[in-house]
């Protein structure tokens, strides 16, 4: 029998967390390294699904399946596609980079590393699950722990409001999820989760058209599709570091690829109906989170609102039902969350010192940061979709998948692109360069070894997936075929 490898990935940070949580409070350093040693496993166990998935076969790979309720036809089955296996990868970077980043913390880490690990596995489950119930389950296990995270270790101005808001507002949209789910489940009369049985379910068109709104919005709330988006910019500006770094860099991906993977691969007729108004709703989220990213003076709020903007474009590649949109906005999904990791570590490593994130009252930061005003500027170059990095390998064909099927949304959409170059250029040149305010001269500190590492890994991500879009464009697109053989050649 072959190494579970899938199980071991979902289920260590799991185990960690537990560890974690049984070693004495005053012993911060063993909890510090146990939790690197955990993160680090898991991003060498999602590295290696990665390079073993298999491009030339396709299709759903290292599958797992194990009995749970079998009268309810329920099962713990695991596997990983095209468009799968790269979200696995990123959870592993967010998770190994997000331990880095937080080597500081003080304030209970034991605590903090274990529910951020429970958050993990979640996540990780998510990804991985073929079974529509563990997918829910696993869904739930990854919002939890975040209302505790930033009630607990959040911005002291904001934190309950904004884990109370996030939580209600995920919530919501998880239970109106779950009810188009069940509806699936008795219409099918197969008396199973299995996602791979339910794609085969020949579901009425009627019955699609009604329930594909529900699976469908349900999830997206989580990636923040417009109108139901205002719970994000807040619930980033009051985390901590490394769990903005996995709200926005992994968590807003678990909504997109839950819509993906139950609403438009489970009820594809559904999806071919419904895409026209899911498009316009994409198109608000580019433009209008990037005109409102440009006027914040929180730094935070910047990245927070860069990331509705950059997740509409996730939402409209799907919304094209194309080959090119889909493949772009799988792409889309691995790029920002490595891009938007990246901003929130360097936000938190200037606030850490600045004890400001107010845009006005910082400059000057490159001279005593020079690797974080490097990793901010690349991230930049990522956002605006500049050759050479992989926010064109990404964007690119979602624009084009759009030009497809509507060219007036394209060019709308385009709007964002010169949008998104001018606020970050600003805040480069206003928080990076310029003079330093005198109350900063010489008490701005170096950033840790960690932190220089976390920052030269993910940097070095997006410019090799930028420079050389051959080590996931094949592995993306064999997953997009399976989609597009379910909508028909759509």
């Amino acid at each position: 029998m072959a190494f579970p490898v899938l199980s071991a990935i979902v289920f260590l940070p799991a185990i960690a967390g537990i560890i974690i949580l049984m070693i004495p409070e005053e012993r911060k350093t063993e909890v510090r390294v146990t939790a690197l040693a955990a993160a680090t496993f898991a991003l060498l166990l999602s590295i290696f699904v990665y390079v073993s998935y298999d491009v030339a076969a396709g299709g759903y790979q290292f599958i797992e399946e194990y009995s749970w309720l079998p009268s309810l036809g329920i099962s713990l089955k695991l596997g990983v596609d095209g468009i799968s296996t790269p979200l696995i990868l990123l959870t592993g970077v967010v998770m190994f980079t997000g331990v880095l980043i937080s080597w500081g913390i003080d304030d209970r880490p034991r605590e903090f590393f274990a529910f951020l690990f429970i958050l993990a596995s979640g996540v990780f489950g998510v990804f991985a699950s073929l079974d529509l119930f563990m997918l829910f389950f696993f869904y739930e296990i990854a919002v939890f722990p975040m209302y505790l995270l930033i009630a607990i270790w959040g911005w002291v101005k904001t934190r309950e409001y904004a884990a109370m808001k996030l939580t209600l507002y995920l919530f919501v949209g998880s239970v109106v999820a779950l009810v188009g789910a069940l509806a699936m489940y008795w219409e099918s009369g197969l008396g199973t989760f299995d996602m791979l049985a339910l794609q085969h379910a020949n579901f009425s068109p009627e019955f699609q058209r009604l329930w594909f709104p529900f699976v469908f919005m349900g999830f997206a709330v989580l990636g923040g599709i417009f109108p139901v988006h205002n719970w994000s910019p807040d619930g980033h500006v009051a985390a901590p570091t490394a769990v903005s770094m996995f709200h926005a860099g992994v968590l807003m991906k678990l909504g997109a690829f839950a819509a993906l993977r139950v609403g438009i691969m489970l009820l594809p007729e559904g999806a071919k109906y419904h895409m026209k108004w899911v498009i316009l709703l994409a198109l608000v989220n580019v433009v209008y989170g990037a005109f409102i990213a440009m006027v914040q003076t929180d730094f935070k709020y910047v990245i927070g609102f860069s990331s509705v903007s950059h997740m509409g474009l996730v939402m409209m590649g799907f919304a094209t039902l194309t080959e090119k949109g889909l493949i772009g906005a799988s792409v889309q999904m691995f790029s920002h969350g490595v891009m938007t990791a990246l901003f929130f570590a360097a936000v938190g490593m200037v606030y850490d010192r600045a004890h400001t994130r107010e845009i006005p009252k910082l400059g000057g930061m490159a001279k005593p940061l020079p690797l974080v005003a490097f990793g901010f500027i690349v991230g930049g170059l990522v956002s605006m979709g500049m050759p050479g990095f992989s926010g064109f390998v990404a964007e690119f064909p979602i624009f084009m998948g759009v030009w497809e099927v509507k060219p007036w949304i394209a060019i709308v959409a385009s709007i964002s692109i010169v949008i998104t170059a001018s606020y970050i250029m600003l805040v480069i040149r206003r928080v990076f360069f310029g003079e330093m305010p005198a109350e900063f001269e010489g008490h701005i500190g170096p950033i840790r070894v960690l932190d220089k590492i976390a920052i030269l890994f993910l940097v070095s991500l997006m410019m090799l997936l930028g420079l050389f879009p051959s080590v996931m464009l094949p592995m993306v697109q064999s997953g997009v075929q399976g989609v597009l053989s379910l909508l028909g050649g759509a």
